[in-house]
């Protein structure tokens, strides 16, 4: 990779982060988006491996938030209950 895209990359993720940091997520979001166009430019065959694979990855990050609300779901239960019968729900 050319010097003065390795420049660009590292400018826009840095200032992405500052910005991300002081709350500006439009902006912060746009200067991400420079940084990627040019990754996407450099590496397109990564990129498109990526884009193939992003179902698949979609789908676990499903799966973990339907195991997490499950067990915020019986945590409020539990606390709704006072406490009675912790043992026996965490040991089922």
């Amino acid at each position: 990779m050319d010097s003065w895209k390795k420049a660009v990359v590292a400018g826009s993720v840095g200032t992405s982060a500052i910005l991300f940091l002081k709350k500006k997520w439009p902006a912060g979001v746009l200067t991400a988006g420079v940084a990627l166009a040019v990754l996407a430019s450099e590496y397109p065959e990564k990129f498109e491996s990526l884009q193939a694979e992003l179902p698949r990855y979609f789908q676990s990050g499903m799966r973990l938030m339907e195991v997490v609300s499950r067990a915020g779901q019986k945590i409020s239960r539990l606390a709704e209950r006072g406490g009675e019968g912790i043992w026996d729900e965490i040991s089922s």
